[in-house]
């Protein structure tokens, strides 16, 4: 192998939106921030957790109302 063309692998601190923290080998050599890990995440714990990504439940509904389906298969049909 060429000496210096390697990154440095070193430890890193890792952070959780959770509140976890452990850590892991990168090549970034930063601490690292996560959104989820294994300590909150729903197929590891067994719990379901609900996550509205910026109210797009809401967003869809005010979009398309409720009526939207109902109005394009009345249409379709000849």
């Amino acid at each position: 192998m060429k000496e210096g063309i390697h990154p440095k692998y070193e430890e890193v601190d890792v952070r959780c939106a959770c509140g976890n923290t452990f850590k892991t080998s990168s090549t970034t050599c930063q601490p690292i921030q996560t959104d989820i890990c294994s300590a909150c995440h729903p197929f590891y714990t067994g719990k379901q957790k609900f996550v509205d990504a910026a109210g797009r439940v809401e967003k869809f509904k005010k979009k398309f109302g409720g009526n939207y389906f109902k109005n394009s298969a009345s249409t379709t049909k000849k």
